[in-house]
């Protein structure tokens, strides 16, 4: 069974630069950093960084908020610790209430039950914290881009970790072409070669990134907010990139987003998501399930999205994107007061 696909959806390649910051814009950028100090196998560490920008009419850039977190992650997928560092003040705040918690499915839940706080709080950091599951998924893909393919799939049946991933999301669907006749993944993903992002020539365009070397995993978030008169505007990317053996680094997931919103009711009123990179044919499908959104208010999304787009339904990492914008009315907020 072959899936229909219009061209008009099909990845359109990644972006090679980042958009100037707009006079009167609220910047937010996060990325997470994935290694293993002792290989596969081994305790993940989940290193992120996040800071909100405002850019003044002048054209002058103030750091609102600047913050790090660090997860570490066991090979059982469970979290051994995780701290939350305030750049500015210094101020450390450990979460132990999460030790031993699943980093990946309920991880949510248990956050928003043991210290609602850290979401409550919409800052840089607690996009960081929420993003836990989809970066512990994802990891481990930079182990193909380092390793024999053959290899690495016989060791993760060896320890019962390949799974079925039939229905599982968009690109996943019965009959995709990303599955295997026993409705695992086939693992025949389709990457691109990206450029470092965070080194473009304006210096402020996104916080201070690492530069790494070794097999690692890097997910990056940018949010940009302004107004236009009784209109929040939003443009947004997200990708997921691993380094590789010759120094570059090859992206398996990426996305751009347009959407606006009232500034008076914060209800969502266009939103436009645009494939850029993803591994299977079928995974720019789930672009057309987001209009099932409009008319929610954007503090409702990080629920309302797991709801309308699960399953066949959603891309996973897509609706990571539309979830990370519940923090808008947050950096909306912060451009009114400032």
């Amino acid at each position: 069974m072959s899936i229909d696909v219009p061209e008009e959806l099909a990845p359109l390649g990644p972006v090679d630069a980042t958009p100037p910051r707009r006079p009167g814009s609220l910047r937010r950028t996060t990325t997470i950093d994935m290694t293993w100090a002792d290989g596969l196998g081994t305790t993940l560490t989940l290193s992120g960084r996040g800071r909100d920008l405002q850019t003044d009419l002048g054209g002058d850039a103030e750091v609102l908020a600047e913050q790090r977190v660090e997860v570490l992650v066991s090979p059982e997928r469970r979290v051994e610790s995780l701290v939350i560092t305030d750049v500015g003040s210094g101020a450390v705040e450990e979460v132990p209430q999460l030790v031993g918690v699943s980093a990946m499915g309920g991880f949510r839940t248990a956050l928003g039950e043991v210290a609602p706080g850290v979401v409550e709080a919409h800052a840089p950091s607690s996009l960081l914290v929420d993003d836990t599951p989809g970066a512990t998924l994802i990891s481990g893909f930079a182990f193909s881009r380092w390793k024999e393919l053959p290899l690495l799939l016989e060791a993760a049946r060896a320890k019962g970790q390949v799974r079925r991933m039939e229905g599982i999301c968009t690109g996943f669907m019965p009959g995709s072409s990303g599955l295997a006749p026993d409705g695992t993944s086939r693992w025949n993903h389709r990457t691109r070669a990206v450029r470092q992002l965070a080194e473009d020539a304006d210096p402020l365009a996104w916080h201070e990134v690492p530069e790494i070397t070794e097999t690692a995993m890097r997910r990056m978030r940018r949010i940009d907010v302004w107004l236009e008169g009784d209109v929040i505007r939003i443009d947004a990317m997200f990708q997921d990139s691993s380094t590789t053996p010759d120094g570059g680094r090859e992206a398996v997931h990426e996305y751009t987003l347009e959407a606006e919103a009232s500034v008076r009711t914060l209800e969502l009123t266009r939103v436009e998501p645009v494939a850029r990179v993803l591994p299977y044919a079928e995974c720019p499908l789930a672009v057309r399930q987001v209009d099932q959104l409009l008319g929610v208010h954007l503090r409702d999304l990080r629920a309302v999205v797991l709801d309308r787009l699960k399953g066949t339904a959603g891309c996973t990492h897509l609706n990571d994107a539309l979830r990370a914008l519940a923090d808008v009315p947050h950096l909306v907020e912060l451009l009114q007061q400032n």
